[in-house]
């Protein structure tokens, strides 16, 4: 692969990374045991964070899937990238309309019971940061 195509897809990669890591397995389960943070205030700031992080999401998609279509990368790499780009589109396309139903009604004043919809993301964000980490890993080898 042509260094800078690998170093341009690797500082994406290892940026988008770090912010998946940061807001998705630190920052939206802690902020729940803040004191004074309900659900409604805390969904509230997820779905405003979240908004964001999906933004920059797609401007490091797009930056990741030049760059390797730019330098001549191998299968592995592609593949990767693929996937990388697919799993925030699945949670976009699919998981999130659910998830935003339900925080809409609950942002409404409604009362609902525990919801275990938000495993799906989680899991889908650990499969995101597993690909990321080992796409990285490949990209610094390129």
């Amino acid at each position: 692969m042509n260094p800078v195509s690998a170093a341009t897809a690797g500082a994406a990669v290892f940026v988008w990374l770090g912010m998946v890591l940061a807001i998705s397995f630190l920052e939206a389960p802690l902020k729940f045991r803040a004191p004074g943070v309900t659900i409604p205030v805390g969904l509230g700031i997820g779905r405003i964070v979240f908004r964001a992080l999906n933004l920059v999401e797609l401007v490091l998609v797009a930056t990741t899937l030049v760059a390797v279509a730019a330098g001549g990368a191998g299968t592995s790499v592609v593949l990767l990238a693929v996937v990388v780009a697919a799993v925030p589109a699945a949670q976009l396309g699919v998981i999130r309309p659910r998830l935003n139903r339900r925080s809409d009604r609950v942002l409404a004043g409604e009362r609902l019971s525990r919801s275990h919809a938000h495993w799906y993301y989680v899991a889908f964000e650990a499969v995101k940061a597993v690909a990321l980490l080992v796409l990285g890993i490949l990209l610094l080898a390129a």
